[in-house]
């Protein structure tokens, strides 16, 4: 702020890693100019409907009235300004033109990249604030996946003929994490073997995190993984939620977890896992349903939702500070998506907070991975240049390239590797889950600790996921009798304790029954307190009853 009241610019850049405060100094720099009389009117810019709520909360904190005016109704008098989307000011750039021309205006545009969605989105933003007074440019990803030029963007000459972006102050993410603004983030990587079948009806076989692999290959392997009717996903989100209950146990009471789908078939059918996992329905918010926002703040305020479920509502600037635990279940593999995914969990509120993200064992999502705490520009090649993703084997797609005619058959999933600070770390492996509690809680350990954890808790998640899973074994529709032995040798109440929730759930799904008539009728053969206070003995008691009903 001091650099920039000192220049006094008309434009002006600053990246900042998603966390760092990136709308308080926007916010308090507008209180600058205004108290001194430069500015009489704020207009911010976001990508979302989402992101105008939190700008307007922000600014009301910080003295100001912004309203989200529709296009064509007049700003009320006593308001200091507005806030609108890049899509309301494509519409009618000549309105924001105008409302630009009738005072002395500070334009913020956040997440700026988006100026470069459109070609109408850049030129609107060019047109509609050509007469701001001021022009504030923020972001958390300085770049783009693709050539689009950014507007109200300085680009120098490269050497390669090309050109990249200047910012005119950075604070990345290594320089937030050595001053404790921003929590380390740890990614859990998961292999495990896929099969599926082709277009010619083969059945292929390949193993994810195999540097062999062809591209196509492994994105085959990728897709299987990521069906919900296959192994893999249970097993890493019973994984993730072993992390979540760890830190809901230790320093974060309130952890949230956040699950990243490809698309909203996906993210029904995860939601539909976890609750089969846990017995508790996750928070699901997709785009085209008219209270997604409404869904994302009561997850934000409300410490009891464990899990939420999204494609891309809430994949850049949603602000929900008690998120933990990522699954990066999506197919979306750019470096712009990634590092607007991982930035979701990087807003730290006290020293010794962590965050864990797992994801496949895919070369691309490693590499960015290893890279996040590289500082990366935009840059535009030469249009004769080839562009190649920070992978350096795919070019750069929106999602996985089709691979034909494909359907998923069966995926299994074992823990790889742990990266942190750009390292792979594989950890210990042949220590007991007992031996295991005896490393402490995540935010006390090395990273070869946390590997180890990680690896010693896999062998449980594989058990869980294992008992969530729909079959029909033995004439038992629901696998209730395999249920019940599957517990035969646990002694966690919390996992026996989930595996009978699990059961209750199918079946009350089966026969129409409500929840609790099933728990009611437990209770008359397996008298006692409720599960929550149930002995293990008497929990496992009820499972085996439950297959008798």
């Amino acid at each position: 702020m001091e650099s920039y009241l000192e220049a006094r610019p008309r434009d002006w850049l600053v990246t900042a890693t998603p966390g760092a405060g990136k709308t308080t100094y926007a916010l308090a720099t507008a209180r600058q100019l205004w108290d001194s009389g430069v500015i009489r009117r704020i207009v911010v810019v976001t990508p979302t409907d989402h992101l105008r709520s939190q700008w307007r909360g922000a600014a009301v904190r910080a003295g100001f009235r912004l309203d989200a005016v529709p296009n064509g109704e007049r700003l009320p008098a006593d308001a200091h300004g507005a806030v609108v989307t890049y899509a309301q000011v494509a519409a009618q750039p000549a309105l924001h033109r105008a409302r630009t021309n009738g005072r002395a205006t500070l334009v913020i545009f956040d997440e700026i990249h988006h100026a470069g969605d459109a070609m109408s989105w850049g030129t609107a933003a060019v047109d509609a604030f050509e007469p701001a007074r001021r022009r504030l440019s923020i972001t958390g990803t300085p770049f783009r996946s693709d050539q689009a030029r950014i507007p109200h963007i300085r680009y120098d000459a490269a050497s390669d003929g090309g050109s990249v972006s200047v910012a005119d102050f950075t604070y990345a993410y290594k320089n937030a994490l050595a001053d404790g603004v921003v929590r380390p983030v740890l990614f859990a990587a998961y292999s495990g073997v896929s099969r599926w079948e082709n277009s010619a009806g083969a059945v292929l076989e390949a193993t994810l995190g195999d540097h062999d692999l062809s591209r196509i290959t492994e994105q085959a392997a990728w897709r299987t993984a990521l069906s919900p009717d296959g192994g893999w996903i249970p097993h890493v989100l019973a994984a993730a939620d072993h992390r979540l209950d760890e830190l809901r146990a230790g320093r974060m009471p309130d952890a949230g977890g956040l699950v990243l789908a490809s698309n909203q078939e996906h993210a029904r059918a995860y939601a539909d896992v976890l609750l089969r996992l846990t017995g508790t329905k996750p928070m699901l918010v997709l785009s085209d349903e008219p209270d997604s926002s409404k869904r994302i703040e009561s997850f934000t305020d409300d410490p009891d939702q464990r899990f939420l479920v999204a494609v891309r509502q809430v994949a850049e600037g949603v602000d929900i500070p008690r998120l933990a635990v990522g699954v990066y279940a999506t197919s979306a593999c750019t470096a712009l998506f990634f590092a607007q995914a991982v930035g979701r969990f990087v807003r730290s509120r006290r020293r010794g907070e962590t965050a864990t993200i797992f994801l496949p064992a895919v070369r691309n999502l490693l590499a960015l991975a290893a890279k996040l705490e590289e500082e990366r520009d935009h840059v535009l090649v030469p249009k004769q240049s080839a562009v190649e993703d920070v992978a350096g084997f795919e070019k750069r797609a929106d999602r996985l390239e089709p691979t034909g005619a494909f359907t998923a058959l069966e995926a299994s999933a074992e823990f790889a590797h742990l990266v942190a600070s750009g390292a792979a770390h594989t950890g210990t492996a042949g220590v007991s889950e007992d031996d295991a509690d005896f490393l402490g809680l995540p935010g006390l350990l090395t990273a070869d600790q946390e590997a180890t954890l990680l690896r010693s808790r896999d062998e449980r998640a594989r058990r869980v996921a294992k008992g969530s899973r729909r079959l029909t074994i033995d004439g038992d529709p629901l696998g209730l009798s395999r249920a019940a032995r599957m517990t035969d040798d646990l002694v966690d109440p919390m996992l026996v304790r989930r595996a009978l929730a699990t059961a209750v759930s199918e079946r009350a799904q089966s026969t129409g029954q409500a929840h609790a008539d099933v728990y009611a009728a437990l209770m008359r053969l397996v008298p006692g307190p409720r599960s929550a206070d149930a002995t293990v003995r008497t929990l496992k008691a009820r499972l085996a009853a439950l297959a008798q009903l």
